[in-house]
């Protein structure tokens, strides 16, 4: 008989995005086990209903930096 003992280090972030009134935003989520992310979460948030999470990858988080870089500059 062996004895192993398995120790896994979790963070969960969590940002909410919202309007001054607090009552429409986002929110974007990432879990992180041992320094490793395991994916980013986005759902959208509308007083006390939040729509389903759509997780996204590397590749879909880059696209979404370069969009709002892009609105930003236009501002």
């Amino acid at each position: 008989m062996a004895l192993r003992k398995t120790q896994s280090n979790i963070v969960n972030l969590a940002f909410s995005i919202t309007t001054e009134d607090g009552k429409a935003g986002v929110q974007l989520t990432q879990a992180i086990v041992n320094g490793t992310s395991q994916g980013v979460g986005l759902r959208t948030v509308n007083g006390a209903r939040k729509s389903a999470e759509i997780k996204l990858d590397t590749d879909a988080l880059r696209d979404l930096q370069t969009a709002l870089a892009e609105i930003l500059a236009g501002e």
